[in-house]
């Protein structure tokens, strides 16, 4: 991943299991790589609900002499990169509230492209925001007395949002979770002995030892409390062919041992892979991926084109993924650290560079001009999805058009900006060839045509929002 995007964040939810701090812990950390800004713990026991939040890694967030405050039997985790409000403390999720009916705690995926004008109206009418997230719009949507019984008054609140969600959320007895009517984000169900689980991907049910059950549906509401799972459809149940998955996730986003929106995501990016070397085939020496996300595809174009895979590149693992990083500074110095190159194993070779995107270009172009200095022959750019050309309003931090690199080149000079000798895309159709059909997902960073309005919203800027001059309440450590 070349200038990673930033995405959204990873849920991870329990109900009826004693003590579930430490599961909540161990699926966060198997979800880390889909935000590393900030994580937060809720819990609670029937009675009491308790968190925990900060800014930084889960390791770094909670600790066991935290973790022992955390009491009771239900709990929901986050962990979280700002693809809208800023670095804050407050904006670290799981938001905690009091209403006049107990505790509420939320955590979010994704993006809502009406939380500006819903913003401005509770504002209009005399309410306080106290984070700058768009995600504070469902907990002012859920302080609503319009309907007193809890899950009426959830699906209520769900049925006013417009983009991409998926929503953990928790009372003092109660576990709830929910999915947009598009299924633009993953959300998984598993079960953990008698206790349910909720997950952004497969790969946080695998590390509990939780058992997969099944997909949330899109627009579905789940409902968990002591009588049992129960479902509530905040709309008809939409065709497949009718939903907006985010095919992104398949490219880059999601854990490659996960199972995201039906199909195996290793699976999917060797299919990748292979259909790159049919479509841009080359003769050179050897493959190298750019680790991680490009390894599968690599694969794939090896076994395809029959040329040996190799490790020109080397990752340490002690840095973070770059696309998290909120500075593009931070990200350019994360990538210097990341990766190094192997000389030993590009000098002199014909070399085909497989990597799953090329956002803005500067970080692809900097790794070819290293593997030069390395004393590769040719340098052959292999991409496995097609040119990024449009801005994400879903959850995902493109920049604007004018910036990515997609989107103000041809691919010519895209090869000619990257000082490659060559540059191939994956092409649409062999991005959804391993689904068998191109409807059902969402593919508007490539195309341009978004499932949702976006509502006049032109770049992450329009989704910013400030707060108040006001005293915000401090992160609890109990909270009756």
């Amino acid at each position: 991943m070349d200038d990673h995007p930033k995405e959204h964040c990873g849920l991870f939810g329990i109900f009826g299991l004693d003590n579930p701090v430490s599961t909540i812990y161990r699926g966060l950390f198997s979800l880390q790589h889909r935000g590393q800004e900030g994580a937060g713990i809720v819990v609670a026991d029937g009675t009491d609900v308790r968190s925990i939040k900060g800014l930084g890694l889960v390791s770094e967030v909670i600790n066991k002499r935290s973790a022992e405050a955390l009491k009771g039997h239900l709990g929901i985790g986050h962990v979280r990169y700002s693809t809208t409000g800023s670095t804050r403390i407050q904006n670290v999720q799981p938001l905690v509230v009091e209403c006049t009916d107990g505790i509420w705690a939320v955590a979010h995926n994704g993006n809502l492209v009406n939380a500006g004008s819903l913003r401005r109206m509770y504002q209009d009418a005399g309410a306080i925001f106290q984070t700058s997230t768009d995600s504070e719009i469902l907990v002012h949507l859920l302080a609503d007395p319009m309907y007193r019984r809890r899950p009426q008054r959830v699906a209520r609140a769900l049925g006013e949002l417009k983009g991409a969600y998926c929503f953990l959320i928790m009372t003092k007895d109660c576990l709830m979770a929910a999915r947009d009517p598009l299924g633009f984000r993953p959300l998984s169900i598993g079960r953990l002995g008698d206790a349910w689980v909720v997950a952004s991907e497969t790969c946080a049910l695998e590390q509990t030892g939780a058992k997969f059950e099944r997909d949330v549906r899109p627009g579905e509401l789940i409902v968990i409390d002591k009588s049992g799972l129960h479902s509530i459809a905040l709309v008809p149940e939409a065709p497949t062919d009718r939903l907006a998955q985010c095919v992104f996730e398949m490219v880059y986003f999601a854990r490659p041992d996960s199972n995201v929106f039906g199909h195996s995501v290793h699976q999917v990016r060797v299919q990748y892979g292979m259909r790159l070397a049919q479509e841009y085939p080359v003769e050179a020496d050897i493959v190298i991926p750019i680790p991680d996300s490009g390894s599968s595809a690599a694969l794939g174009y090896s076994r395809a084109s029959g040329i040996p895979l190799d490790y020109g590149f080397i990752r340490n693992h002690y840095v973070g993924r770059t696309f998290i990083m909120p500075l593009q500074e931070d990200r350019a110095e994360g990538v210097d650290l990341k990766l190094s190159v192997m000389p030993q194993v590009v000098r002199g070779k014909r070399v085909v560079v497989v990597d799953d995107s090329i956002v803005r270009g500067t970080t692809a172009r900097r790794r070819v001009e290293r593997l030069r200095e390395a004393g590769a022959k040719e340098i052959h750019m292999r991409v496995s999805c097609p040119p990024i050309a449009h801005p994400c309003f879903y959850g995902i931090d493109f920049p604007t058009k004018s910036e990515l690199i997609g989107g103000a080149r041809n691919v010519e000079e895209i090869r000619k900006f990257l000082g490659a000798d060559s540059v191939g895309y994956l092409s649409l159709e062999g991005l959804f060839l391993p689904f068998g059909q191109h409807k059902g997902f969402c593919s508007a960073c490539f195309t341009g045509n978004y499932p949702v309005d976006p509502g006049g919203i032109k770049s992450k800027q329009d989704l910013e929002f400030t707060t108040q001059e006001l005293r915000l309440m401090p992160t609890p450590t109990k909270m009756e």
